[in-house]
């Protein structure tokens, strides 16, 4: 019975750290860093990191109070590499991450479950009232991408958009 114990214990630990915000990195909140979390997942489902020198063209994206993106739909072709410049325009943090919906989801309430948590990933950006930063990111292949703000209750208030990755 003490080995079992000693056994669940030593599986808690991760999660205890976790919730003790013993991992750095980041955009500013406490919590950890997911920066080797899903890389695959994010480069199978939604495309993946890109590189800035190529770059195909530039798309301004604003956050607001109102809970919305400025686009919320956007038009690329699939092998584009975008550069997302985010804007936060309201008086919140808001934040743009980019992957399928069953993704963002999941990390959503992964979030709710761990409301210090920190993010960086290349898939990500998190911005303060007045921040600016941007996000480049290239798209595979054709079909829908999702992104939205995975701050408690900001998904669920309607802060979501979709890319459409056309065919070139």
């Amino acid at each position: 019975m003490k080995k079992m114990l000693s056994i669940l214990m030593l599986g808690a630990l991760p999660a205890i750290a976790l919730a003790a915000g013993d991992h750095a990195g980041g955009h500013g909140m406490q919590g950890h860093d997911m920066s080797d979390m899903n890389k695959d997942a994010h480069a199978s489902m939604a495309g993946k990191a890109g590189d800035p020198s190529r770059v195909s063209r530039t798309i301004e994206v604003t956050m607001d109070d109102s809970m919305r993106y400025t686009p919320d739909k956007i038009d690329v072709k699939a092998g584009e590499t975008i550069q997302f410049f985010v804007r936060n325009t309201g008086k919140i943090q808001h934040e743009m991450v980019i992957g399928s919906m069953d993704e963002l989801r999941e990390h959503a309430e992964m979030m709710r479950n761990m409301p210090g948590m920190q993010h960086a990933e290349s898939n990500m950006i998190t911005l303060k009232l007045g921040q600016r930063g941007d996000i480049v990111w290239q798209f595979d292949k054709a079909g829908a991408v999702d992104f939205a703000c995975l701050l408690p209750s900001h998904m669920k208030a309607g802060m979501v958009g979709r890319t459409v990755v056309n065919n070139p």
